[in-house]
């Protein structure tokens, strides 16, 4: 009976002590709970610990990026560098200069705490916050200082800096490009070339025409040598009478030389040279481009010039009179003025549907009754 009551005793200590020692574990004491344990160590065993550690974190500076430091980490380590004169020398995982650093925006928080006002002064009413807003919406070319000049006719004064404050913030006063591209779209012209290669590897070159407003196609072109004399007579064919743009724009490529610069100024047409390495700046055409090649000549062999100029042809047709545009809220480019017929959740006759391109797209309408 009595070795029972050892065993149990004796297996109840090794447990205790198991459990103490686990967890006074190094990896998973706290800070508090491992300072008070290392006291009761002999400095032999703290000596070996401390290299076993220290190695580990040789190793991991040497092999992998620099953990993140929590602010807690922080605090602690700028404490416990307090309390030793040599801290610059058990520092690995960050520089001395670094914890300085921390130290002096410890201090600059607490400065900042102390020196913040108790009392706050009172928030300008929400109706004078309202009026800067409209005031800087509607007034796209006014400043701070403006807006304040305003607010003092009306009895209102404000500073300078609070105006701002409330102010939607715009990165530039003068207008963009997409801004004048909207503002004048009416009257502005896009043209560009593309390249397609027969069934023999011989190119082809696409000229095509547009408008920005309607996203209409207004003229195309194939032809096998783009020179400038050529690309001058196009742009005659694509402004006869008094059917021509205020802006035409177009790239820095050397088929819109000299004498299509000639026509287009005897036409009282302003030519627009994208900047070099700007796609987006005739981004209109370009999508055109891009829309063309994907529904419809990625779908053809073509074999000659004859043959690409009417399969262009019959695609600029489909595209003008047929085609949604979603860059025109589903409009037609043909269409563009015509109202739309009234919207119903219901099939008011007979659909019938009409092949383009060779059967690769159909426009739907309703049969005449």
């Amino acid at each position: 009976m009595f070795s029972v009551i050892w065993n149990a005793c004796k297996n109840l200590c090794n447990r205790v002590k198991e459990a103490i020692k686990k967890i006074t574990k190094p990896t998973t004491a706290s800070l508090v709970a491992g300072a008070v344990t290392d006291i009761a160590r002999n400095r032999k065993e703290l000596v070996v610990e401390n290299s076993i550690l220290r190695q580990q974190l040789i190793i991991l500076k040497r092999q992998v990026k620099q953990p993140k430091f929590t602010e807690g980490d922080r605090l602690k380590l700028i404490f416990l560098c307090r309390l030793t004169q040599f801290w610059d020398k058990a520092l690995l995982l960050v520089q001395p200069q670094t914890l300085l650093r921390w130290h002096r925006e410890l201090f600059r928080h607490y400065w900042k705490h102390v020196s913040k006002p108790k009392q706050r002064k009172p928030r300008i009413p929400q109706a004078i916050i309202d009026l800067i807003k409209e005031m800087a919406e509607n007034n796209r070319l006014w400043g701070a200082e403006k807006i304040q000049g305003e607010l003092l006719k009306l009895g209102i004064s404000l500073s300078k800096r609070t105006i701002q404050k409330h102010m939607k913030v715009r990165k530039q006063s003068n207008q963009n490009w997409a801004t004048f591209l909207k503002n004048h779209a009416e009257v502005i012209w896009a043209c560009d070339f593309t390249v397609v290669h027969t069934l023999l590897f011989k190119p082809l070159y696409v000229l095509v025409f547009m408008q920005h407003k309607t996203r209409k196609v207004v003229h195309t072109a194939v032809t096998t040598n783009p020179t400038d004399e050529w690309t001058a007579q196009q742009l005659k064919e694509a402004t006869p009478w008094d059917k021509r743009p205020k802006y035409l724009i177009h790239d820095n490529d050397s088929k819109f030389g000299k004498k299509f610069s000639a026509v287009a100024e005897s036409s009282g047409i302003e030519e627009l040279r994208t900047p070099f390495q700007a796609p987006k700046a005739n981004a209109t055409c370009e999508r055109l481009i891009g829309t063309m090649k994907r529904e419809c000549l990625d779908y053809f062999l073509i074999f000659n010039q004859p043959q690409l100029k009417r399969i262009v042809s019959n695609f600029a047709d489909y595209y003008n009179q047929h085609r949604a545009h979603q860059g025109i809220e589903q409009r037609i480019p043909g269409q563009f003025s015509e109202p739309r017929l009234p919207l119903s959740n219901q099939v008011k006759g007979k659909v019938i549907a009409t092949p383009f391109l060779n059967g690769l797209h159909h426009s739907y309408t309703y049969a005449l009754s």
